[in-house]
């Protein structure tokens, strides 16, 4: 087994979605022998259901493999497989960090895409090295000279070593392998100085506990070896040292370079931090490596259990999934339409979606999701300053000097005769335009835009006003002041709170008046009749009234002439229905929230 350092490669597939990361994986543990015939698979790497039903990537996942090379010379690949999506892209920053080098996967017949462009800047932020390879050849589409200029205008790399390849018909990965070899760099690193390691990455087992994924930098980590992690000083013995090939494969010891995992005992993942220095408890270090920024929520909405008897299990759920995702977080949370629930933060849109959906398969709960929204920072006119989750919770008007919202920067590439279209809608959405260069018959169009009037629905709309050719890939840039009111709604003159939403005030007027119409809709009509209103603090500007069924008590009288008991029953009738009006609580379905949360995506 080759174990010098100079026969390593440590390299992470880096694409767009869709452009065939993981399949190439498949191609080159196949090539390298790391699973058999039978044992092959699509998506070899992507284990959870969801991942391989949707198609995408969601965990980073890591393989080491043995390949022979032409030189006769054996060398040892560890491979990261990372996620395309954005609200993964914190994935692919700790996965770079892992390696020394990048394979590119742009598709032949698509050519570059906005995820493609933010993944290699972080590559090259992360001084990688880059191999480009043109994946898809064998479908008639493919344009490799169009890709290859693309690539040069676009990005800025070399095109004279691309790599033509098909993950599908296995096309090429011979020259992927012995171009790794060749152009990328070996690991540097001190095998006879002390131990430390990079914690990339860190889940849980049922049967072994908290699973760490590392990185030897220098030293090396052997079994029964008592480490000490830097960021918490906690120290631990390890008990089991192995590597992914990509079957979990136990070994005694990991050599300066390698990546591997490692278990020792821990329980709760909250103990292992993403990007901690891992060193030897008997000779540690003066100073720890730098790490990465952790992950941080983005959107936040409420998920409320549809029986409340569901309560405990829903939290047992949310509890059981952080262990596997530490990247998003979860808070105890009441409301008076809808009981107990939880405040749940999530990178993005795809992340909320495969939690909820995730909750709804593995543990059977039927969840009602609120609307989502963005942290707000709130500043007072004491000076102090408030992340601001949940709309119900704003301070009184009276009380704030001013709100900020975050800002994203955002880029967009699309085939120039849907521009037009593109810049409209970033406008409605109070975009400014930063920049706009093209590459042969694309545009590559940069905006600033608020958080807020991107993360519902800015992507779909994209995707469905450029018959699906535009891509989209953001990062948030700041949090700026703007012009914020809570639009408030009120169903028989009581505030529902999970109706409740932070929005621009030049939007607020049409917004208010579109939920009222909605739910004057999707309310059942009661006895009594029900307002339905949207207020800024105490300012009504919309309202809409269901009315109330009429029953006909003036049946049983006959004849003429009985026009006094007539006005007596209508009378009883109307203190009747003002007395239930009093007292009766009107009964919000669940359609109702969908429904007002269908038409804050369509804003």
């Amino acid at each position: 087994m080759p174990s010098e350092i100079d026969n390593i490669r440590n390299f992470a597939i880096i694409a767009h979605i869709d452009h065939g990361k993981s399949t190439i994986a498949d191609r080159i543990i196949h090539s390298c022998g790391g699973l058999t015939e039978r044992e092959m698979k699509a998506q070899v790497l992507d284990s959870m259901d969801i991942e391989r039903e949707r198609g995408i990537t969601i965990k980073a996942q890591t393989v080491k493999l043995n390949y022979k090379a032409k030189d006769g010379k054996e060398y040892i690949l560890n491979i990261i497989d990372t996620p395309g999506h954005v609200d993964f892209s914190y994935e692919v920053s700790r996965s770079l960090y892992a390696c020394e080098g990048s394979i590119l996967i742009v598709d032949s017949t698509q050519g570059v895409e906005a995820q493609t462009l933010a993944n290699v800047y972080q590559a090259l932020d992360t001084n990688h090295e880059i191999v480009p390879v043109l994946n898809k050849v064998d479908l008639p589409a493919s344009d490799l000279e169009k890709t290859k200029k693309q690539i040069e205008d676009v990005i800025g790399i070399d095109t004279k070593n691309a790599i033509p390849c098909s993950g599908k018909t296995g096309e090429g990965i011979e020259d992927i392998l012995e171009q790794i070899i060749t152009t990328l760099p070996a690991p540097k690193g001190e095998t006879t100085s002390n131990l430390k390691c990079l914690l990339v990455d860190s889940w849980y087992d049922t049967y072994l506990g908290v699973v760490i994924l590392i990185r030897v930098i220098n030293g090396k980590l052997s079994k029964n070896m008592k480490i000490k992690m830097m960021s918490t000083n906690q120290e631990y013995i390890v008990e089991k040292v192995g590597v992914f090939t990509p079957k979990p494969t136990d070994i005694s010891t990991l050599n300066t370079g390698e990546i591997g995992f490692i278990t020792t005992g821990i329980k709760v993942l909250s103990e292992t931090k993403v990007g901690d220095t891992i060193c030897d408890a008997a000779k540690p270090l003066e100073a720890a490596l730098p790490g990465f920024k952790p992950s941080k929520p983005v959107v936040f909405c409420g998920l409320f259990p549809v029986d409340s008897s569901e309560y405990q299990k829903l939290k047992d759920g949310l509890a059981k999934l952080q262990l596997n995702d530490a990247s998003f977080s979860f808070e105890p949370e009441s409301s008076s339409a809808l009981g107990l629930g939880f405040r749940c933060g999530f990178l993005g849109l795809l992340h909320l979606e495969i939690v909820t959906e995730r909750l709804e398969r593995e543990f059977d709960v039927n969840l009602l999701t609120t609307t989502p929204g963005v942290v707000y920072k709130v500043h007072l006119n004491n000076g102090t300053i408030v992340d601001l989750q949940n709309p119900s919770s704003l301070p009184d008007p009276t009380l704030i000097k001013f709100i900020e919202e975050p800002w994203i920067k955002a880029t967009i590439i699309t085939p120039d005769q849907y521009l037009g279209s593109i810049i409209k809608m970033c406008q409605d959405k109070r975009g400014i335009q930063t920049n706009l260069s093209y590459s042969g018959n694309r545009a590559v169009v940069n905006y600033e835009l608020p958080l807020n009037e991107v993360v519902f629905d800015f992507n779909d709309r994209l995707k469905s006003m450029t018959s699906g050719y535009a891509s989209f890939d953001y990062e948030i840039i700041e949090h700026r002041e703007g012009d914020l009111v809570k639009l408030g709604i009120l169903v028989n003159a009581e505030p529902v709170d999970a109706l409740a939403m932070m929005i621009h005030k030049d939007f607020a007027q049409r917004t208010g008046k579109e939920v009222c119409e909605k739910l004057k809709d999707l309310i059942p009509r009661h006895n009594f009749m029900i307002p339905v209103q949207a207020a800024i603090g105490g300012k009504i500007i919309a309202r809409e009234t269901i009315k109330g069924f009429k029953k006909d008590v003036l049946t049983k009288i006959h004849g003429g002439g009985a026009t006094d008991r007539k006005r007596k029953l209508l009378e009883k009738q109307k203190k009747g229905k003002a007395r239930s009006k009093q007292f009766g609580r009107v009964e919000i379905p669940q359609e109702a929230f969908i429904g007002v949360l269908k038409i804050t995506k369509n804003n």
